[in-house]
């Protein structure tokens, strides 16, 4: 028997402003591009205070929500787990992952501020995220729901989770019960920040066992500690034995019967980077719920992330359905 979900994505839920923003303002409010940064609500406001224009879009975002937009995007069907304040930034979130076609609990709310990225995308379409938390890091297994996870064919976590320890906690949570329930782990390594501040909880989650991991190659190669993605793909293969490491511009390498295969990447003329890998994931996993070769999915991702790169915007808008032959074939 089917289940309903190909995806049950947990994650947090943050609200994403963007700026774009020019060297000036990045060297002079002191911004980490190509990162994501904790920062406290008086942070926030000092940046938004200094931009000098409009934002550019406002949207549902965290890391795993867009990646589930991205399941959706391409016809799969995508739930996502996470916790929002009820307030008017906890009410856009929602009704914007349920216009997105994405599931989720409108009863996960507590008294509290939703949580924010500040996106700033410098002139070369880099970005840095400057994140306050609010009331997704009280995110807990409490808000893991049990029976979505038994009708979905993967768990997917997201490694920001762990930078909370409710949301270490939930991450377990989520992963035992997939294994119980018989749905496969799914880990993104999300961000080097992760990789160096909390790289201790990412091992644990190695330990307990997963089926799929993504990461950057700048992420593989911080975890890893090896200077070269080859180097790294090889210690990355004696910890789980199916793996995705984004190349940028370059494609990816995926994992297919073991061995290590190379996707080629599409052309994009890069606007904002800010949710490219995080849509490459969306297509790759929709690919491997609906019967693609992890090379075919592949493809799909990389053609995600080129389309997401050439827009402002995390993650893309259009229906992509009745697109993926034609994509596999190009």
């Amino acid at each position: 028997m089917s289940r309903k979900y190909n995806v049950y994505g947990v994650g947090n839920a943050l609200v994403d402003v963007q700026y774009q923003v020019d060297e000036g303002y990045i060297s002079r409010m002191n911004v980490g591009m190509g990162t994501m940064t904790l920062v406290d609500e008086d942070r926030q406001r000092e940046l938004i205070g200094n931009v000098s224009t409009d934002p550019l879009e406002r949207a549902s975002g965290g890391s795993a929500a867009n990646t589930m937009i991205g399941v959706a995007n391409f016809g799969g069907s995508a739930y996502y787990g996470c916790k929002v304040g009820k307030d008017e930034p906890g009410d856009f979130y929602l009704n914007d992952l349920t216009a997105a076609g994405v599931g989720s609990n409108p009863n996960n709310r507590a008294e509290g501020v939703t949580g924010q990225c500040v996106v700033l995308i410098g002139p070369d379409g880099e970005r840095s995220l400057n994140t306050y938390l609010g009331i997704t890091a009280e995110f807990s297994p409490d808000e893991v729901e049990p029976d979505v996870v038994s009708d979905s064919d993967i768990v997917y976590i997201e490694g920001y989770l762990l930078s909370s320890d409710s949301g270490f906690e939930a991450s377990l949570k989520a992963q035992e019960l997939a294994k119980e329930r018989g749905a496969r782990v799914a880990l993104t390594l999300s961000d080097v920040f992760i990789v160096n501040a909390f790289k201790a909880r990412v091992d644990e989650i190695f330990r307990n066992g997963i089926d799929l991991l993504f990461g950057n190659e700048a992420e593989a190669m911080a975890y890893t500690d090896r200077s070269d993605v080859s180097g790294a793909c090889l210690v990355i293969g004696k910890v789980v034995s199916d793996f995705v490491i984004t190349l940028g511009g370059e494609g990816a390498l995926v994992t297919d019967g073991g061995n290590v295969k190379t996707v080629d990447g599409f052309p994009a003329e890069v606007v904002d980077t800010n949710g490219a890998g995080d849509g490459f994931a969306g297509a790759f996993l929709y690919g491997i719920t609906n019967g693609y070769s992890p090379v075919e999915s592949g493809k799909l991702g990389c053609y995600a992330g080129s389309q997401v790169v050439s827009k402002f915007g995390p993650r893309l808008e259009q229906d992509l359905s009745g697109q993926v032959r034609k994509i596999l074939a190009r």
